[in-house]
């Protein structure tokens, strides 16, 4: 038979859900005594084998995927040599990784193509004789298993050996199955991911409106009264204009998104003249962090419009920027009226967009889309009280997550 050992296909399926708890099985045998027995051995290599290459797999069947799973892949099967190839066999690049018994690589390379195009061919199992590559080669035939996501074909699975029985085919189907299953849930986390950026751009195209709307309700306050402040006003919101509505990048960065907070707040001054005062406080090496776009602004209108603007005499807004190893820590901080903490739960649980009594509209949005970028522990966290202002803190980690773009 072609030699390398094989797990049937439920033990696989029962490690794939299992591969999380490899730690604590490990705990357990050792505590039984019988760590050391090889037979727990092999059971603990077997499981440490797949998680692994599960966790390789489910990046997809891309080559640095590739590359890491076969290394895993061939001691777990106990064969000679394993391959992952993509589903286009003529393609230059169309074996993403071959790993073998050193020195019996390439001869094997230049045949696995066409044994991939046979196995895709039949759409089921391709049994080829392999001549070995040099005297002594090991590798005398391969069993080539299409590998499937979504009814298709995603690429193949070849596995060699010494000889070649009915056994063997049935033992790389059940691994290729395996491997078809990884590569779906693969599928399925990448679109999940692609669902969330999309929830999250349309979220960010609500706060473009709703900021237009009050810039221009500003503008609109000095049309009668000073109609060449207007003309100045309406240049300056121009500028911020064309940052909100630009067909950007999901990120952006936070020298961009502080350079439209000042000119938002130029807008805001000219309502509010001396008794709003704005400060920015940020060390310079920070600035080309990127940022969600337009995560500060609504935050900022919501300090100004809900805080300062509620209260007699003058208010204070700022902005502080603090590095704090591989993330931000953001707060706008105001001295204004404040909040009760039941409303500003209530604001943040409701669906973006809901009005909650004086507004809130920007703080539910931004809350909702740090949460879809990054998780639910980066959502916002707010500290207020009636007459002790509002402090609202962000914590914007420095890494992009996959699926979003920085501009």
């Amino acid at each position: 038979m072609l030699r390398f050992a094989v797990m049937s296909v439920t033990g696989y399926a029962l490690l794939a859900f299992l591969s999380p708890l490899s730690a604590l099985i490990g705990f357990l045998l050792a505590r039984s005594g019988r760590f050391r027995s090889w037979r727990s051995t092999a059971a603990l290599d077997a499981l440490r084998g797949t998680a692994r290459t599960a966790a390789a797999l489910r990046a997809g069947l891309t080559q640095a995927a590739a590359r890491r799973a076969v290394r895993h892949l061939r001691p777990l099967l106990g064969a000679t040599a394993v391959a992952l190839s993509s589903a286009d066999p003529s393609a230059p690049d169309a074996v993403l990784a071959f790993d073998a018994v050193a020195g019996h690589t390439g001869a094997h390379l230049g045949t696995l193509p066409a044994h991939v195009r046979s196995a895709l061919g039949s759409g089921g199992p391709h049994v080829a004789v392999d001549p070995g590559c040099a005297p002594g080669c090991p590798i005398r035939g391969a069993v080539v298993v299409p590998l499937t996501t979504s009814g298709r074909a995603a690429g193949a699975l070849a596995v060699y050996g010494s000889e070649l029985s009915a056994s063997s085919v049935r033992a790389v189907t059940e691994v290729a199955d395996w491997v078809s299953g990884q590569l779906e849930l693969a599928e399925l986390d990448a679109s999940r991911r692609r669902a969330h950026a999309a929830e999250t751009r349309a979220l960010r195209a609500q706060i473009s409106p709703h900021f237009i709307g009050n810039s221009l309700t500003t503008i609109a306050s000095f049309v009668r009264t000073d109609p060449e402040r207007a003309r100045d006003l309406v240049m300056d919101f121009a500028d911020v204009a064309r940052h909100a509505l630009r067909r950007c990048a999901d990120f952006t960065p936070l020298a961009d998104e502080l350079r439209c907070l000042d000119r938002y707040v130029a807008l805001e001054c000219a309502r509010f003249g001396e008794r709003l005062v704005f400060s920015v406080r940020a060390e310079p090496e920070l600035l080309p962090v990127p940022v969600p776009f337009l995560c500060l602004q609504p935050l900022v209108e919501n300090a100004i419009r809900h805080g300062v603007g509620s209260r007699p005499g003058r208010g204070t807004v700022c902005v502080v920027v603090r590095d704090a190893g591989r993330e931000l820590h953001i707060s706008v901080e105001d001295d204004g009226v404040g909040m009760e903490p039941g409303y500003v739960r209530g604001v943040l649980a409701a669906a973006p967009g809901t009005r909650l009594g004086g507004g809130g509209v920007g703080l539910a949005n931004v809350d909702v889309r740090l949460r879809r970028i990054y998780g639910d522990e980066h959502g916002l966290t707010v500290e207020t009280a009636p007459g002790e202002g509002t402090t609202v803190r962000l914590r914007v980690p420095k890494d992009v997550p996959p699926d979003f773009t920085v501009g």
